[in-house]
């Protein structure tokens, strides 16, 4: 009879029956507990060595040992190098088409939901300078931020892009390679609080291109860049109602070359604070050129001007630790010896002494001035103690006596007792009717 498995006898079969291992000539359907994406190895045996069968069993899983292995192989994370800029924004976009792998003529179906999770490697969270947000599955995600120079060197980020609808998990590595901006320095930089857009609407490129170049009419002529992007709620802000136009918010810091101009000054100056405090609008000499596409709030308008250098913090000089000459604090030069033994002993003794005369004057009046049961004896008179011992003794013959006896109890002590029957329930003549004069009937 053809089988699916391998069957070992328990014994080694007698000489002249040695079996043999053969395959089958037509193998049956393997049972539909086994593996579906394994193939059963389908053999047949007549009284098989145990030796012939692991080989047998080895021939067959070795070919598949390594195709899965080799298939393994093949999942391994792609690796993108970028390289970011210190004091430079950086932007990178988590596009479907990258995870999904489609051919570029393919476009992505407006249906499929993924989500990323970013981290560095061998820490849970991303590092200090580098954020991500994403507004929703069905939009790209981004990572975004200005590096420091404490950041300069290798940052490897592992991305892991989820897909919500088959559960297929895809990873990418990317390899960020900081190194130190080129070009000229940009020691003027403004940062403005842009309240018509959320984050992600600004950090694609042709928004933050058109924020530079409507700023570039409010701005000496340069060379303007992007220094850093911040969400506003990054930076303490509230979360909007969920009405129509309202948005978060988003900082967005420029640097240049160039000196500010006349108007930043001025929306910058103590005066425009001053309105923006009692609720009016600043003051803004030239035409907002970055309206209407960017509504900016000109009350929250920073400048910082890096280009002259700020004083190097003196270093305390050690000094010998002898105060210098004042007219007003002149402290004795010499102080004499004092002894202050005399001192102590009146702090001490003293009191010790009142507290030791009180002590001697209340243990005097409550044990020296008592009288004494005698004296009290030889001052009473005869007559009088007679008297009341006989009192004394009468009561406590009395008190025994009501302790002893065995008579009932009073009448008139129960309750609800009638003195003119002897009843104890109340009378059944109503007293109300009884007059109180018995003539008077």
């Amino acid at each position: 009879m053809n089988v699916t498995s391998v069957s070992i006898p328990d014994s080694v079969p007698a000489p002249g029956r040695e079996g043999r291992l053969m395959l089958a000539p037509s193998c049956p359907k393997p049972p539909p507990s086994f593996p579906p994406l394994l193939p059963a190895p389908c053999l047949c045996h007549s009284w098989g060595g145990p030796g012939r069968a692991a080989m047998a069993v080895t021939l067959f899983w070795t070919p598949l040992l390594v195709g899965l292995l080799a298939g393994l192989g093949d999942t391994e994370a792609q690796q993108t190098t970028l390289y970011p800029l210190v004091g430079r924004v950086f932007v990178h976009t988590l596009d479907h088409e990258t995870f999904l792998s489609l051919p570029e003529h393919v476009a992505v179906p407006p249906a499929v939901r993924i989500t990323y999770h970013a981290h560095l490697q061998g820490h849970p969270d991303l590092p200090r300078w580098l954020r991500y947000t994403q507004r929703s599955p069905h939009h790209p995600g981004f990572l975004y931020g200005s590096a420091t120079p404490e950041d300069r060197g290798r940052q490897v980020i592992e991305v892991t892009a989820y897909n919500r609808d088959s559960f297929d998990t895809t990873r990418q590595r990317l390899v960020l390679e900081i190194g130190d901006s080129e070009g000229p320095l940009l020691p003027y930089q403004a940062e403005f609080l842009v309240r018509s857009h959320d984050v992600e609407e600004v950090l694609p490129s042709a928004p933050a291109s058109r924020f530079l170049s409507a700023l570039g009419g409010l701005w000496e002529p340069g060379e303007l860049q992007l220094l850093n992007i911040t969400s506003a709620l990054d930076r303490g802000g509230r979360v909007p109602l969920p009405i129509e136009g309202r948005k978060e918010g988003v900082y967005i810091k420029v640097g240049s070359a160039s000196p500010f101009s006349t108007c930043l000054k001025m929306v910058a100056s103590p005066d425009s604070h001053a309105r923006c405090a009692q609720g009016q609008p600043p003051l803004l000499s030239c035409y907002d050129t970055l309206a209407p596409h960017f509504r900016v709030d000109w009350c929250n308008v920073t400048l910082v001007d890096k280009s002259v250098p700020e004083p190097a913090d003196e270093m305390p000089t050690p000094g010998d630790g002898i105060l210098e000459h004042d007219p007003f604090f002149c402290p004795p030069t010499e102080a004499p010896d004092r002894d202050f033994l005399v001192d102590a002993l009146v702090t001490l003794l003293v009191p010790l002494l009142v507290a030791l005369l009180l002590t001697l004057l209340l243990a005097y009046v409550m044990c020296c001035r008592r009288e004494g049961r005698l004296k009290r004896d030889l001052a009473t008179s005869d007559i009088q103690m007679v008297h009341h011992c006989t009192i004394h003794g009468n009561t406590e013959e009395l008190r025994q006596m009501a302790a002893n006896r065995e008579v009932p109890r009073p009448l008139s002590t129960l309750p609800m007792f009638n003195v003119r029957t002897g009843e104890r329930l109340p009378p059944r003549v109503d007293s109300a009717q009884v007059p109180l004069i018995l003539d008077q009937h």
